[in-house]
This record gives structure tokens, sequence and C-alpha cells, in this order.
């Protein structure tokens, strides 16, 4: 067997070795199309920059990473997504890609690699522990299937959240955000590592201004992604905000992503308040979505348990691991 590892040459060999990897470590996902996953090579997320390698086995593209290297923050850190083909797992592609990684992280003068692995799939931790990583941020991924949804039991925690949230009001868009909220939303993205729960991974808060926040939805636009949105409002000001995102087209799925209330206006309900406005506000432009997946630290008890009583149910789980250089 001859193992080569070399810059990305063929998009179309990395697909299909990322979505050969996707079908078989989350098979009820429905993978990113062709062109999605082309485009995202084009238009990566503002403020990182990234270089793909390829692994080949007797001139067989097998193994394909993805390394992402963050300029405006977290400036020591190379986040990574690695993809094998289930068949020729456990013989050395992963270890190659890795060894390939590590040189260019240290070449960058990064200090440390973060990538996940799956639960389900033990071979994934056995890997990472291989690789002298250590474990980090355990994330649990949760469902709410809209099809058997209590909309009765939403009804009751949505009335139950406005009595707590006197004052308040809601908005809600898509995409780019309205001019005189995008620099409200940038404040609260830019908590999302302060306020969540990160575990041992270096992971510094994100820098983020009105600009990245435009950028990021024009470019989640050109990748072939559409974004919908609600928060809360208190006058002029935007004090809480959720969001949930998924492909223009496979419109049965979609991902709940960030949601953060500025912290002098917890302890109102605002976070239910906003993601069960956001649910309704994705299901009427959205009429033929089944299935809303969301990724929560596991020690999140509180995001949890309010996606519990919306019927998130726990799916499987992933961690993060993290290599020292």
């Amino acid at each position: 067997m001859s193992l080569l590892v070399g810059p990305l040459v063929a998009a179309a060999d990395a697909y299909e070795i990322f979505r050969a990897s996707e079908v078989h470590d989350k098979p009820d996902i429905p993978v990113i199309s062709r062109d999605n996953f082309v485009a995202r090579l084009a238009h990566p997320w503002p403020g990182s920059d990234h270089e793909h390698y390829l692994a080949y086995v007797d001139g067989m593209p097998v193994g394909y990473v993805d390394m992402e290297l963050p300029y405006l923050d977290n400036l020591g850190n190379v986040q990574i997504q690695l993809s094998v083909l289930p068949g020729y797992r456990r013989r050395g592609v992963g270890r190659a890609l890795v060894d390939m990684v590590v040189e260019r992280a240290r070449a960058a003068g990064r200090k440390t690699v973060i990538g996940h692995v799956m639960s389900r799939h033990p071979d994934g931790a056995l890997f990472a522990a291989a690789m002298d990583a250590k474990p980090g941020l355990e994330e649990v991924r949760s469902r709410l299937d809209l099809r058997t949804l209590d909309q009765a039991r939403i009804d009751g925690l949505y009335a139950d959240a406005w009595r707590h949230a006197t004052g308040y009001r809601l908005t809600q868009w898509t995409g780019v955000p309205p001019a005189e909220i995008v620099e409200d939303v940038a404040y609260l993205d830019s908590r999302l590592n302060v306020d969540a729960p990160v575990g041992d991974p270096s992971w510094e808060p994100a820098k983020a201004d009105a600009e990245k926040i435009r950028e990021g939805e024009l470019r989640a636009a050109r990748r072939g992604r559409i974004s919908y949105h609600a928060g809360a409002l208190l006058g002029a000001r935007l004090v809480a905000w959720t969001k949930i995102a998924g492909d223009l087209v496979g419109e049965a799925h979609a991902w709940q992503n960030i949601t953060l209330v500025a912290p002098e206006h917890r302890g109102r309900r605002l976070g239910t308040l906003v993601k069960i406005a956001n649910l309704a506000h994705v299901r009427a432009l959205r009429p033929s979505l089944q299935r809303i997946d969301t990724c929560n630290a596991a020690s999140n008890e509180h995001m949890l348990r309010i996606n519990r009583a919306m019927g998130f149910r726990p799916i499987d789980s992933l961690t993060y691991w993290q290599m020292t250089l």
C-alpha cells in the first residue's frame, strides 16, 4: 500500500469522501449537496482561512481534512474536520492527515489542534487518544420532531414566557439583520464562548462586529443556506436572539443554532420566548420542515432544560478533542 497526502486538487473527490463519512457517522442527518460543499470551499466564514488536504492510497483519494485557521481571534488554534472513507479506516490514513495538519499548524505558529468525534463510534475516541489528544467539551445532539410536536405544550410555554417578559417585544428576520440591530446581534454573537460552556478546549471569545455579521450571512447565502431569526427588543435594543438555519434544498431538516440573552436581561424567560417565536417563524416560511437538530454542551443544563420542555430529545453526542503542539 502506498499512502500520499497532498493539497486538495479536486473538490469532487473531497466531497465524495466527506459524503461517505457523514452517511456512515451520522446516518440520520441529510448531507449537504455537492454544489453547497463546493460553495463552502469558495466562501468560508469570515475571520478564518482554510487549508484542505487529501490522502491517497495507491492513487485513490480516501481521506480529506479541512483545516480552519482563525485570524481575528483564537490565533493559537487550528480546528479540523477529518473524513476518511469507512473502508479505509484503521489503515494509517487519518494519522497521515493529522501529521500534515500538525506540520502546517506548527509552521503557522499555532499551539493547539481541535477536532471532534462521534460518541456512537468508539473508534473515533481511540484514534484521538492515539494522536495524544485529550478529551474536552462533550456536546449532546437533540432533535425536535415537528410531526409529533405537542403544540398545546408549546403554546403554554409561550404564554408563560410572555408573563415574565413584560415590556419586551419581538422582532423577526431572515438572513442579514436589519441595520438598526446588527450591532446588537454582533454583541450577542461575541458572547457565545463567554456564556456557553466550552469545556477544556482553548476557545477564546470570538470577535464579532456588524460587518462580520453581515458578511457571514451573505456568505451563507452563497453557500446555499438560509437563516431564520427571532429576537426580543427592549426599546430599540435587541437583548435576546436565536437562529435556525438550513440548506435551501432539503427543506425537511434544519439546525437550531445560537440562542443568547444579554446578561442583564436574564431570568425573564426571553430564551424560551425567542426560541418558540422563531420556531413559528421558520414553520410559516418552511412548511415542509419536519426535523430540527441542535447541539448543546452536556453541562449546559439551562439550555437543555428549555429544549426538553419544547420537545427536543437526545439523539447522540460528540466530544471535542485537543492536541497541544
